[in-house]
């Protein structure tokens, strides 16, 4: 099997399983346990949340655990809605965004809140003239993802919270899961930001809301005490542990990792790109871990399923999304439905090896040869 889906999870780094066995083992007490067990744990927790907190330049007590990123998005974006309602009830987004976060706006949009999304420039990154004209008074929210799950687009973060400025009733939520351990990536300006562990070699199950300190939001779960007043369950050590080698790892590696994962997609973007019913649809500047493409005429779960007879991994759209729609990412790029249908996406990590590319560029080309009319 070769497996071309990192964006979707990475397996797990055995320093990770390492940390979090380890943990699990040595911290037997409920950190919200009041005997030596529970404070022995508590102590440990913090501990992790100062070292995870100094990594991301935050704040120990910004950080919110949570089951993953997309608990971490309903979190917040969910949780503002509800605080910033008497100001208003309009919320900007894109269609480049997780399935968790437009989802997430269906349900909000269904209890009367009104969103617009930001058009979508043909390099993949929104229209910051467009932005500026949809922002209101009453605009509680724009929810972007700092780089999106199906192109690999890295969005102008920094632009988009110098126009914000102007507008302090509107808060900025960033989904960073796509981001973290490949891009350069700061806290600094936005109110809330999600990410996951088991997008850089973390455990699955486990994720991080920062929550910028003074903002106040509506938990999604409520009773019982915690880290943290906006989400109530027993803390889990062992995850938070393992996210903070997780996260250790990433950083440390990430200049080495991406070097390595950029000469993979510029193989792979020059010999893909010589067939003449290939097109690329991540811009050049996208990420290099993820490369959209679509093969005209073929749709992208049929590409999939037949690179799949081959033992090769590939997704069609996020792991999350609903199958057999076309791509709206992608649609929002090149404005062409069929393009959209026909789309898929690879995605590489540093564990990529030569022949691993080699075998898919084989096995791509049967594919093509057998489908493509």
């Amino acid at each position: 099997m070769i497996y071309l889906d990192y964006a979707a999870a990475t397996p797990v780094d055995p320093a990770v399983l390492e940390r979090f066995c380890l943990t699990a083992q040595s911290f037997s007490g409920n950190p919200n346990s009041h005997h030596s067990a529970g404070y022995a744990a508590s102590t440990e927790m913090e501990r992790v949340s100062v070292s995870i907190a100094s990594m991301l330049g935050i704040n120990p007590q910004e950080i919110i655990y949570t089951s993953g990123a997309s608990e971490s998005n309903n979190l917040s974006i969910k949780g503002i809605a509800r605080t910033s309602r008497h100001t208003g009830k309009h919320i900007i987004s894109t269609a480049l965004e997780h399935p968790s976060v437009s989802g997430c706006l269906t349900a909000l949009q269904e209890l009367g809140y009104e969103i617009d999304l930001v058009d979508i420039k043909s390099n993949g990154k929104i229209d910051l003239t467009h932005l500026q004209e949809l922002l209101r008074k009453d605009t509680i929210l724009a929810a972007v993802s700092a780089v999106d799950s199906e192109l690999g687009t890295i969005q102008p973060i920094d632009k988009i919270i110098e126009i914000l400025h102007d507008y302090p009733e509107c808060h900025l939520h960033i989904d960073a899961a796509q981001a973290v351990g490949k891009t350069k990536l700061t806290f600094h300006g936005a109110d809330t930001v999600s990410f996951t562990p088991h997008k850089f070699y973390g455990l699955n199950g486990s994720g991080i809301l920062f929550k910028r300190k003074g903002l106040v939001i509506e938990p999604l779960i409520h009773g019982g005490v915690s880290t943290t007043i906006y989400r109530s369950g027993t803390p889990t050590l062992a995850l938070a542990a393992a996210t903070d080698t997780a996260l250790q790892l990433a950083l440390v590696q990430q200049a080495e990792r991406v070097r390595t994962v950029k000469q993979h997609n510029k193989v792979l973007r020059t010999v893909l790109s010589s067939y003449a019913k290939v097109q690329i649809n991540s811009p050049t500047d996208a990420i290099p871990h993820i490369l959209n493409l679509s093969v005209q005429g073929v749709k992208g779960n049929t590409f999939q399923k037949a690179l799949d007879k081959y033992g090769i991994c590939v997704s069609v759209k996020s792991a999350c999304s609903v199958n057999g729609a076309p791509s709206r990412a992608v649609f929002a790029v090149s404005r062409n439905r069929k393009n959209a249908m026909c789309s898929w996406r690879i995605s590489l990590s540093h564990l990529t090896t030569k022949d691993e590319i080699e075998q898919f560029l084989t096995a791509f080309d049967k594919c093509y040869q057998e489908l493509v009319k």
